[in-house]
């Protein structure tokens, strides 16, 4: 058995080590606003529920190991007090991801991931609409576990407001665990779903994805591409240019004769069945096609 002291690794390799030791952890996709009330939408797997008697919820913005910067999640608890903790379930997990990607300052999240902001009853920050649980918190308490990067900081809130999505309750009120269908985080690239273990998502890429904003009416407001779907072309530092997109469809155009005649609901077709292969360049070349 191999065997380490702490102090003997670095953080990055300690890092790895314990986000692949300790999993799954479900997710937190926790929702602020900054001072002067902008939205902030960040997934944190460092979280659990610590007590029904307040109902106690922790989760922990940790420094980053590379530059020993804060979040904005974290800055936004200090600042205001508030935050509302929304759980992932498998249709919205790849925006989830998608929401992950390191934004500038005052960069709206929920308009990048395309995730609904709900107006909350008690604080400030939105819920998120395609949640099935969310969590309205008061902040009680945040205590800082170092100062170096790696370093947690626990977020410890109590709920002062639930909201549940009917689907996702049995005739008798209580959860139905099949119906809401989590998702929780482990190490690299790997995810669970409860009903069905491990699968996998690309992270997002280190420079910024283009955000579901960014894309084209017919794209946003598809009733073919699911959440995910977007999620996944949402994830993409720069669209094909025009030449790509022809050279492209006319290569295609060998195995599909009509492509240059397809309507949009047929093109979101096709695009969802490169989207199913992780070919999201391919997808984006069939979307972007005239």
């Amino acid at each position: 058995m191999a065997s380490f002291e702490p102090k003997d690794l670095s953080t990055v390799k300690l890092h790895s080590y314990l986000l692949n030791a300790i999993a799954p952890r479900p997710i937190a996709l926790a929702s602020t606003v900054d001072k002067n009330g902008n939205p902030n939408l960040s997934p944190f797997s460092f979280f659990n529920v610590f007590s029904a008697n307040p109902p106690i919820l922790v989760f922990s913005p940790s420094r980053r190991v590379r530059d020993n910067t804060t979040k904005h999640t974290l800055q936004n608890v200090q600042a205001t007090n508030e935050v509302v903790i929304n759980v992932v379930n498998y249709d919205m997990i790849y925006q989830t991801s998608l929401s992950s990607t390191e934004y500038s300052q005052g960069i709206n999240e929920f308009e990048k991931s395309g995730l609904t902001m709900l107006d909350s009853d008690l604080v400030k920050p939105f819920r998120v609409g395609e949640s099935p649980v969310q969590f309205e918190c008061k902040v009680n308490e945040i205590i800082a576990l170092g100062t170096e990067g790696g370093a947690g900081n626990l977020v410890i809130c109590q709920v002062i407001k639930l909201h549940i999505d009917d689907e996702a309750l049995n005739e008798d009120s209580t959860i139905n665990q099949s119906k809401l269908d989590l998702v929780a985080r482990a190490g690299g690239s790997f995810y669970s779903r409860a009903k069905k273990g491990f699968f996998e998502i690309p992270k997002p890429i280190s420079s910024l994805g283009i955000g579901i904003d960014s894309f084209p009416d017919h794209v946003k407001n598809s009733m073919i591409l699911t959440g995910n779907d977007l999620g996944m072309l949402g994830n993409i530092e720069i669209l094909p240019n025009e030449e790509q997109v022809q050279l492209f469809v006319e290569e295609v155009g060998k195995h599909y004769p009509n492509i240059k005649t397809a309507t949009h609901r047929e093109k979101h077709k096709l695009a969802r069945n490169y989207l199913s292969f992780g070919d999201i360049e391919s997808a984006w070349k069939i979307l972007l096609s005239k």
